[in-house]
Formats: structure tokens, sequence, C-alpha cells
């Protein structure tokens, strides 16, 4: 299934799931005082500077419970915002503004963080070939808006999950015994089950770097907590027979000394766990 068809998918889980959380047996405030079928206007007003997140998962919620709902778009995802700007303007039966308001704002206040943080790591990484990966240090159930907010930042995505790669990390080296039965076992497995998974290995140490170009079949060797002066030496070894990852210990402070490198990848938690929520409203537009 093509990711287009995928984030449709979970997206609209994602938006029926998280109104079943908030309106519950209904919104009764709204219930109580506004008339069901009366239609009306809102603005969604920007109060920070950053990059703008979640225009179109906007749309998509406004429409779940309201299908002739209608966004004018004044800005779109990937965006600079700044204080004092529209980014749209919502039609809709007023119910259903009022309604899915707190979950429009908490989705594009949380990916507008994430975009923003992601943008300042990736301009770090502009005159190097160097990509910036997210991980699966992520908020349960939210995954999915966070990993594309780092998309919408300019940032990539690594695996969304457990199934879509191979990736053997300490703890399965350790728990199989090592290097060469971690691989050995991982490359039967995916063989043998005809699945078309990538194979990545986690590696500790310059020793294990070497014990992994011994016994090949992976596609992508992670040097976790690797200085950049070691993580040169590993790529010497490698010699462009794999892919290579970077990743703890890294930041914004230090990012290019490991993008200097010459690594293929560094994979960051913190673009997604350090971002912080950028401020939004969103605001009736009354027409006299």
């Amino acid at each position: 299934m093509c990711y287009e068809k995928t984030f449709e998918k979970k997206l609209h889980e994602l938006i029926k799931n998280a109104l079943d959380e908030d309106v519950g047996s209904g919104d009764y405030t709204t219930l109580a005082c506004i008339d069901v079928k009366a239609k009306g206007n809102a603005l969604l007003k920007i109060k920070d500077n950053g990059i703008l997140a979640g225009v179109e998962v906007a749309e998509k919620i406004f429409s779940f419970s309201d299908a002739d709902a209608i966004i004018k778009k004044f800005k779109h995802d990937g965006d600079e915002m700044h204080p004092g700007e529209t980014a749209f303007e919502i039609e809709s039966k007023i119910y259903n503004i009022l309604t899915c308001e707190r979950l429009v704002l908490n989705c594009m206040q949380r990916m507008s963080g994430i975009a923003t943080l992601t943008k300042k790591y990736v301009d770090k990484l502009k005159d190097y070939h160097t990509k910036l990966l997210d991980t699966r240090k992520t908020t349960p159930n939210f995954r999915l808006l966070e990993k594309e907010a780092v998309r919408i930042g300019g940032g990539y995505n690594h695996r969304f999950g457990l199934y879509d790669m191979i990736m053997l990390k300490d703890n399965h080296i350790d728990y199989c015994g090592g290097i060469e039965p971690a691989i050995s076992r991982a490359w039967q497995y995916v063989h043998e089950n005809n699945l078309a998974l990538k194979i990545e290995i986690e590696t500790r140490n310059i020793e294990d770097v070497k014990k992994v170009m011994k016994v090949g079949k992976v596609n992508r060797i992670l040097l976790d907590n690797f200085s950049p002066s070691q993580i040169k030496e590993a790529i010497n070894i490698i010699n462009g027979a794999f892919e290579t990852e970077a990743s703890g210990g890294i930041n914004y402070e230090n990012i290019e000394s490991y993008a200097a490198t010459g690594v293929d990848f560094i994979s960051s938690g913190a673009i997604i766990n350090h971002a912080t929520s950028l401020d939004l409203s969103l605001k009736a537009a009354i027409i006299q």
C-alpha cells in the first residue's frame, strides 16, 4: 500500500478516536447554545514565528463530521509563519467548528513545533549530503502526525514501526549471542518469508563494525554513540559497502560536526521530543 493511502487510513482512525475521546456522549456546551444546523466561519490565527504544519490535517478533521466544510487556505504546510497572519478560514456548521476546534489546535500546534525544530536542524545540514531522520521516540497514538511534521520540516522518516524494517539493536544482538548470529538469523528470516525489508544493525565500537563487514548481509550500519573521529574511521572501513547512520549524543550544537564526517544519515529523537508547541488560535469570524 502506498504512503498516501496508508496515511489517509491511519489519519481517519486517529481523527475518529480523538473525537470519540473528546466528545464522548456529546458536546453539551455547544448543543446547549448553538442551532445544530447553523453555519459559520472561523479564522486560524497565527501567534508565533515558525514553520506551519497541519493545515491539510485540519481540513480532514473539519470534513470528518461535515462533508460540506470548506477551507480557504492563505498559507500551506511548510510555509514560514509570523504572528498576526491567518492560516485559513473554515466555513462549516458552527457545531462542527466548535467541536473540532481543540483537536485542530492540538494537532497543528504540536506539528508546527516539530516542523519548526526539524527545519532548524535541516538548515544545519544544507552543505552536506547527510539526511536527518526521526526515530520511534514518539507520543503513543500520535506518531503518524509527529512523523508527518518531520517531513513537512524537511526531515526524513526512519521506520514507522516495528514492521517496516529489520533493525538489530544492542538488546537483539545480546539476546542472539552476538553480531554474527543476529545478522544471519535476520537475513534468513527475511528471505524465507519473502519480506521486502531492509536490515540495519547497531554497532557500539569499531570492532563491531569490523565484525559486520565480515558477515555482510545488511543494508545499513548504525554507528551508535560514536564520536565524529570514530565515525570517520568507521566510514573508511565500510568504504561505501553499506549505508551509514549516526545516532546518540547528537544535538543542534554538534550535528554539523557529525555531518562533516560524510555519514549518510543522522537520526535524532530530539526533533520530536524536544519540540515546543507553537501558539495558534481559532476565532469566530462574525460577519456583520
